[in-house]
This record gives C-alpha cells, sequence and structure tokens, in this order.
C-alpha cells in the first residue's frame, strides 16, 4: 500500500488531502473520493478527516481502488472559509485531481452533509461514476443559522469578517437540493445507507432520495446513529457496493 499526503489545489485554497493507493496501482483503476460532513469541535482542527485516512486505506486495501479523504476548506490543515459552495468546490477538484490520474472516472462517497453535498456535485459533473450517501440530509437550509454560528465558534471561518455577506452565505446554503441532485444522477449509481435510530438526519429523508434516483440501492442499519464511519455494517455495505461497482464499471 502506498499512502502519501498531497496537497489538492481549488480555486486557490489548498486542500490537505491523503491518498491511498494499492500496491501496482495502474491507470484505470477505479477511484473515490470520501467527502467527510460537519466537524465536531474536537475534530475541526485536527481534521475532521481524522479517521478517514485510515478508513481510505482500509477501502483501498479491501478494494483494490485508489482512494483519498481531505479536509474541505476552513477544517483541518486547508487554508479558506468555510461555504457550501467551498466545499463543492473542493469535492470537484479532488475528483478531478484523481480523474486526471486514473482516467477511468471517479466516484464519491459522503457522510453526513458531505453526502448531500457529493451528490449536488456529481449531478453536475459526469466525471462522478456513482455517489454512496451515509446519513446524508435532505436539507441543509434549516439548520443554516445553527451552521453558521457554530462555524465562527469552531474557527472554520479563517479570513476575518467571513462572511462578508452572512444572509447571501446562508441562502447559498439553502438553495442546495439534494433531492433533485438524486433525480439528475440519471443512469448512475447511488447508495443510501442510514441508520434506523439517527436522531439528526430523519430516516424518511433517506427513503425520499432513494426514491428521487433512478438506479438506487437503499440500506436502513437497524440501531445505527448518524455516525456510520463507525459502524461496520455501514462500511461494509460499502465495500460490497464499490465491489459491484468495479465489476459493472
Amino acid at each position: 500500500m502506498s499512502s502519501v499526503r498531497e496537497c489538492v489545489q481549488a480555486n486557490g485554497v489548498q486542500l490537505s488531502s491523503y491518498v491511498a493507493r494499492p500496491n501496482g496501482a495502474t491507470p484505470g483503476r477505479p477511484a473515490l473520493v470520501l467527502c467527510h460532513g460537519f466537524p465536531s469541535a474536537s475534530a475541526v482542527r485536527s481534521a475532521p478527516g481524522q479517521t478517514f485516512p485510515e478508513l481510505a486505506e482500509r477501502l483501498a486495501a479491501e478494494t483494490g481502488w485508489t482512494v483519498a479523504a481531505f479536509d474541505a476548506r476552513g477544517t483541518g490543515d486547508s487554508t479558506g472559509d468555510f461555504s457550501a459552495s467551498g466545499w463543492m468546490a473542493d469535492i470537484a477538484a479532488v475528483v478531478a485531481h484523481l480523474d486526471a490520474e486514473v482516467g477511468s472516472g471517479v466516484w464519491l462517497a459522503g457522510f453526513g452533509a458531505g453526502g448531500a453535498l457529493a451528490l449536488v456535485v456529481a449531478a453536475g459533473d459526469t466525471r462522478v461514476r456513482g455517489v454512496a450517501t451515509l446519513g446524508a440530509p435532505l436539507v441543509l437550509g434549516a439548520k443554516g443559522p445553527e451552521l453558521l454560528a457554530a462555524a465562527r465558534n469552531l474557527g472554520m471561518f479563517r479570513t476575518p469578517g467571513y462572511p462578508p455577506d452572512p444572509a447571501r452565505w446562508l441562502a447559498e446554503l439553502a438553495a442546495l437540493d439534494p433531492l433533485e441532485a438524486a433525480r439528475d444522477l440519471g443512469g448512475r449509481a447511488l447508495l443510501v445507507v442510514h441508520g434506523t435510530d439517527d436522531t439528526e438526519v430523519p430516516v424518511f429523508e433517506a427513503r425520499a432520495l432513494a426514491d428521487a434516483a433512478e438506479h438506487v440501492e437503499l440500506r436502513m442499519l437497524h440501531g445505527a446513529g448518524s455516525q456510520l464511519r463507525h459502524d461496520p455494517r455501514a462500511i461494509a455495505v460499502l465495500v460490497g457496493w464499490l465491489e459491484r461497482q468495479a465489476v459493472a464499471a
């Protein structure tokens, strides 16, 4: 296994990324980008994806894929300020970075809000061959004021006075439509994984996402909460889906 820290540029923002490549990786091998969600207070500086590099290595070892994890702007060692459009630009930049290497398309796996943003990015980027969402919300704007306050408290705004127009920042978040994005995937694959005991995102939101997509797998995990990256069942489901994607590609 070859795993390295790499810097990816996204419109002037430097993203700290971690790429796990299986031994003997060659062009044409599938690639996956892991998209983290909104970080906790303890994780925002030490890296919201603190456990994501470990997950990237595990997935690369088990599937033979090249797998990248990264810190979105305003978190970890990446520069920039948190915003919905900024995080989507970050996802797109890492997609472009991996696609230039593998040349065979890239899949996305997003956790929490990262899943919702991954869906929106994928809808407009045909380099993305499929998306897996794990505990993804259907609506982000409803918690906009909460997220704005939390981002300030957590130091996710690195530029003094950011955002200069809070109302516009909130409107941008509210305009996101993961449901429409799921419809716009067309024939591309969507995996929706959700915990039945998720207290942050209601189960009906996962079912709505699944109903909107054309080519979808819905997996409900009994008793699981919102931290699905720590649930072995969720990761096993993701691995199985990735293996089926590689066969179908």
